[in-house]
């Protein structure tokens, strides 16, 4: 089999994308090597490029932050509902502006898709959220999940490049609306589906805004708002553990010895880690479901 030669072009091109795949992966390298080198280095800006001195007492301490594993347990809880939400809403709703039997169809569409460019505010917002009554509750989390625009767009136009002659012969068959979804649509859309799941499982995890308003006990709170908090107060923690370290007796060097960089850094990659390690589970659906979902025909 003849091996197609690289051209000038496929070297700049491979050139290009290989710097440009470095400098997204360097921050999350540059947060892990300062957490795992000499503290007192690290908050003097002398680790760059390679770790000096690892040490993983960071982690170690990390773990034992009040609130911090209660935190986890909502921010995993809102990611996993929450994301199930938006995959069957987003596939439910996909569908169902695809049928021309829907009454209002269009005009539903068309209000759906205005709320992606139209907001009434903050303000307004957090007022009928409280009215609600989704001020201190996780559910808070969950049911504004269930209508995603954008997502909807995707899993229309992905319903749409479909064969239309796998509904028709549902239809002759008798099939009804919700056997026709979730016997033939949902097997179907999983390529799109999955995209949908990564967009939302991400934004899910990331999300904090909604904990900073909304909730105000700390049992709702998610580990993205926890680390918030905790890079605030880092140099508070930092005087904390060490005053704590002092009171046991275990009082270390300088190099295992808390400071602000190290709690920053260390409770950064703690958080950004999981959803890390989800991604790779979905890539190989991802580029087939944004190139199929984004183009009609």
């Amino acid at each position: 089999m003849h091996k197609k030669k690289l051209t000038i072009t496929d070297i700049i091109i491979y050139i290009v994308f290989s710097i440009f795949t470095l400098i997204c992966i360097f921050p999350f390298y540059y947060l892990f090597i300062n957490a795992i080198s000499s503290n007192e280095l690290s908050q003097a800006g002398k680790i760059i490029f390679l770790p000096k001195d690892i040490h993983f007492t960071n982690f170690k301490e990390v773990f034992k932050l009040s609130g911090l594993w209660h935190s986890a347990f909502i921010s995993v809880a809102r990611t996993v509902l929450g994301t199930a939400a938006t995959v069957f809403g987003s596939a439910f709703l996909g569908f169902m502006f695809t049928q021309k039997e829907m009454w209002a169809r269009k005009f539903w569409y068309r209000y759906t898709i205005i709320t992606m460019y139209v907001s009434a505010g903050l303000i307004p917002w957090f007022i009928t959220m409280k009215n609600l009554g989704l001020t201190n509750n996780f559910w808070a989390y969950i049911i504004p999940a269930f209508v995603t625009p954008f997502n909807i767009i995707l899993v229309k136009t992905y319903v749409e490049s479909t064969p239309y002659e796998l509904q028709e012969s549902a239809k002759l068959d008798g099939a009804g609306t919700l056997r026709m979804f979730f016997s033939i649509i949902l097997p179907i859309s999983v390529p799109i589906l999955a995209t949908v799941a990564i967009f939302s499982a991400v934004s899910q995890w990331n999300a904090f805004q909604d904990t900073l308003i909304l909730m105000t006990d700390e049992k709702y709170y998610t580990l993205q708002y926890v680390l918030y908090k905790y890079i605030n107060q880092a140099s508070s923690l930092a005087a904390s553990i060490k005053n704590s370290q002092s009171m046991s007796g275990m009082v270390g060097s300088l190099a295992t010895q808390q400071t602000t960089r190290s709690i920053q850094f260390t409770v950064s990659i703690v958080v950004a880690l999981p959803i890390l390690m989800v991604y790779p589970l979905f890539q190989r659906f991802f580029v087939k479901g944004i190139m199929i979902g984004a183009v009609k025909g």
